[in-house]
């Protein structure tokens, strides 16, 4: 599940106290639709001209347009053939929206009729589309990862800024405090609005690239940004957002925007979804280039939409190119985006980018409150066939320097390629400024409990909030408390700790754990290198595995059918958690855990429900080792776990485990070896697929506890890895395989109907396939020292093997529902006849996506 919790909290908070503000400098902006009278259609290629100008531009394929200019006329003039003009005053000097409906121009002829045929696009026989597949046959030698070596500098630039406040939210009484956050406004950015940054963060690096061995370096020279530390995880805002704002190259099929897959205008299957057309030939600074205009065939697909600028030679180059997206598509809080890149020939032939602009404004509604992104890159220096030698390329891909936040002024006034507004020279000096206003720090904090969990106090947060109340029918209701220190009490130590207490079952469970960062870094920084050390005493549903969830999350004390069986755990354990820049990791793990029986569960040797043969607990001391590979993996570092944020490389898990007998109270010797691998598969413009293939075996002779028990959800929660129709403790095994596929359609069959296309829906599949086993070896029946298996008290089986068949359960479903829900119909297609089972569920889980 992808929470939305620690990274758009930052968003909205800052936007409490922000505000748009009037415009100041004498220049006019006007921005605007213009649509068919009588249709209400969007009219694209519009001309809109200040009369007696040359200043104007034309509609875009929404039929938008904005204009800003020093040299405004007081007539705005719209013209397009076959419409009536329409003339409209403007407010020179100020910031305007201006909208206009064009009517149809009609004319009678007198004693002639004539009868218009609408043309229908194809591609055969079709200029556009031949010269299009031109540029797709050229793609190869036009893109950069084809050229030997090649190297550049690279500087870019991040920023986030507060967008559409009215004049009566910024009069607002609690707001006094913050006057002097307006003296940032900026009404140069975006034309038509003013925007307030908040966010900025430059870059300045070095980065090599050799294509066989294909090897590529990014050598961090300078960075620059500002500081939220005390609310939010800094590092882990910026690596959100670089998730956001992928690189975007046009050059391949697929291209990555918010996470979201679009077809390339030039990719090699464009021509089936986009319509082109060939405008004029116009120069770019000297270089003659084919205008082509493009559009989606379907305006409901994830496709773009604008301009591209194609060499007029022999090389059929993508000069500049400018993208949107339509309104229409299924496309979460984005008002508008626009995307704009442009290429330059470094060497004969080479065309590389020099610039790559990509902008968002984001918001709930149209008018109202916006968050406007902005990530601008520019590449120089550029140095063609010149490789590196094999030794410079060993280590890690990204080398960061601890001296880069170190760099003055002069020396970014100096380096940065572009120069920074008034405004955002001053944001850093705003952001530090408004952190120390009490009200500001009153409604951060405020924010951080009800959207993270934890209240902070300094060196110590109280948390997280949504443990401090359960149930379950064992240990009845539940209250919890507990805390943690901070990084203010120390950056590289960290003591956590809990207490609940059940009123059913009278007990205390208990947690005290404590974690020492080894090496420079703090225990929460990537890579982490951490020692970590606990005891605990607390109790588990066998079979329940949760993402990113506590067990004792209230919202998790509603479950579906028998929840009467629980484990007491009392574990000591010894950790050292060591992960690498590449995103290699290993745990080693040393735990001593007694397993009481709780409820209805029995460790017994003979009868089930004779008390006689009551094992009163069970104990193993387990050696551990986990080895994790997750290329080129983002993630936000949240404050209890981290959000991983898939992408197209795979993940590799692999645990090995191993207990020997009578060595510290062990009472049965095993070895375990698991493993897992993960891929996201883009299938655009139908969506994605995740997919999870996982296998494991027992070796040994260990009671059913020490086996495999699959994961099961009795919540009326949605849960990504779990089975959702299983129960818990059904299915044990000492080897099993198992593939959980589920896949995202992006709304793309709902876009095309009528009405529902408006809901922005989006339709989601998925099947999980789980077999397995018990051995010979771990047989109850065959090993009279084993423990049985659970049964009812009527004697029915609770518990299974996989022996016969596989677990299937398969499920259609709805999400982005209100932009947050998604609800699930399941159906559970095998072992019906099992006790307590139900075929068909439905489950909802909370998932924010754009």
């Amino acid at each position: 599940m992808f929470k939305f919790s620690s990274t758009i909290y930052f968003c909205l908070t800052i936007g409490l106290c922000f505000i748009w503000g009037n415009g100041w400098s004498q220049t006019t902006s006007v921005r605007g639709a213009v649509t068919d009278a009588k249709t209400g259609d969007p009219l694209p290629f519009v001309t809109v001209l200040f009369e007696g100008s040359s200043i104007g531009k034309n509609t875009d394929f929404n039929g938008q347009y904005i204009l800003e200019t020093n040299q405004a006329t007081s007539k705005l003039k719209f013209t397009l053939l076959g419409y009536k003009t329409e003339v409209k005053t403007v407010a020179v000097g100020e910031s305007q929206i201006i909208s206009v409906k064009l009517a149809p121009e009609t004319k009678e002829l007198k004693e002639v009729t004539v009868k218009g045929e609408k043309k229908r696009y194809r591609n055969k026989d079709n200029p556009a589309v031949d010269l299009i597949r031109k540029v797709i046959d050229n793609k190869e030698q036009n893109r950069k990862t084809q050229i030997d070596a090649f190297q550049y500098e690279k500087y870019e630039k991040v920023q986030f800024a507060l967008s559409n406040i009215t004049e009566k939210f910024k009069n607002k009484r609690y707001l006094k405090n913050f006057q002097f956050v307006f003296d940032n406004l900026d009404s140069n950015q975006i034309p038509g609005k003013v925007i307030l940054p908040m966010y900025l963060k430059e870059t300045l690096s070095d980065f090599y690239y050799q294509k066989n061995p294909k090897r590529q370096k990014e050598i961090i020279k300078a960075t620059r940004k500002v500081d939220f530390d005390d609310f939010v995880n800094n590092d882990g805002i910026g690596t959100f957002i670089g998730y956001l704002y992928q690189d975007v190259d046009i050059y391949q099929n697929t291209v990555y925007i918010l996470t979201n897959p679009f077809i390339s205008p030039i990719a090699d299957n464009g021509p089936l979804f986009y319509r082109y057309y060939i405008k004029d030939t116009i120069p770019i600074e000297d270089v003659m280039c084919y205008h082509m205009i493009f559009y989606p065939r379907n305006k409901a697909d994830m496709n773009f939409q604008g301009e591209l600028f194609i060499t007029a030679d022999s090389d059929f180059a993508v000069r500049k190119c400018d993208l949107t997206v339509s309104s229409d598509i299924n496309l979460n809080f984005v008002k508008e985006l626009r995307m704009s890149q442009y290429f330059k020939q470094v060497d004969k032939g080479e065309w590389l980018l020099s610039h790559d602009n990509i902008s968002i404004d984001f918001g709930l509604g149209k008018n109202g409150l916006g968050v406007y992104g902005q990530r601008a890159v520019s590449y120089k220096e550029y140095v063609i066939n010149r490789p590196k030698p094999e030794e410079f390329y060993k280590g890690i891909e990204v080398e960061i320097p601890d001296s880069i936040g170190n760099k003055s002024d002069k020396f970014w006034e100096v380096n940065r390629h572009d120069s920074l507004t008034r405004s955002e020279k001053g944001v850093i000096t705003m952001v530090d400024s408004i952190q120390h206003v009490p009200a500001f720090r009153h409604a951060m904090n405020l924010t951080v409990l009800v959207l993270v969990g934890f209240k902070d106090f300094g060196p110590f947060e109280i948390g997280p909030v949504n443990t401090f109340y359960s149930y379950n029918p064992i240990e009845g209701f539940r209250a919890r408390i507990g805390g943690r220190t901070t990084k203010k009490f120390n950056a590289k130590f960290q003591i956590e700790t809990y207490a609940a207490y059940g009123f059913r079952d009278e007990q205390w469970k208990y947690y005290i754990g404590a974690k020492k960062a080894i090496g420079k870094k703090s225990f929460m920084d990537f890579p982490q290198k951490n020692l970590i050390a606990s005891y605990q005493y607390e109790t588990q549903i066998p079979g329940q595995e949760l993402q990113f969830i506590q067990e004792d999350n209230a919202l998790l004390s509603f479950k579906r059918g028998i929840n009467d069986k629980l484990i007491y755990n009392r574990a000591i354990n010894v950790a050292l958690q060591n992960e690498f820049a590449n995103h290699f990791s290993y745990d080693v793990q040393l735990q001593h855990l007694t397993q009481t029986p709780g409820g209805s569960l029995k460790f017994n040797t003979g009868n089930y429900y004779d008390a006689g043969n009551n094992f009163p607990n069970l104990t193993t001391t387990e050696f551990g080792l986990t080895l994790r590979y997750a290329p080129h993996e983002q993630f936000y570092q949240g404050r209890s776990y981290r959000i991983p944020m898939a992408n197209q490389y795979p993940i590799f898990q692999l645990q090995l485990s191993a207990a020997f007998k009578d060595l510290l109270q062990t009472d049965f010797g095993y070895r375990k070896v698991s493993g897992s691998i993960f891929k996201r598969l883009t299938v655009a413009p139908f969506g994605y697929t995740d997919v999870l293939i996982e296998a494991g075996k027992t070796f040994g002779t260990v009671p059913y506890p020490l086996l495999q028990i699959h994961r099961a959800n009795q919540t009326y929660s949605y849960q990504l890895q779990s089975y959702n129709l299983m129960n818990f403790l059904e299915f044990i095994s000492d080897e099993y395989v198992a593939m959980n596929v589920d896949h995202f359609f992006n709304g793309f069959f709902f876009n095309k109907i009528p009405l529902f296309s408006r809901l922005k829906w989006r339709e989601v599949v998925s099947v999980k396939v789980l077999y397995g086993r018990i051995t010979d070896a771990n047989n109850p029946d065959l090993h009279p020292d084993l423990f049985k298996l659970p049964i009812g008290i009527n004697g029915e089986p609770l518990t299974y093997s996989l022996e016969r068949k596989p677990y299937i359960e398969a499920s259609v479903g709805i999400s982005n529902i209100f932009k947050v829900l998604r609800f699930d119909l399941i159906k559970r297609l095998s072992y019906l006849d099992h006790v307590n089972v139900a075929e068909f569920g439905f489950r909802g889980r909370f998932k924010f996506d754009f």
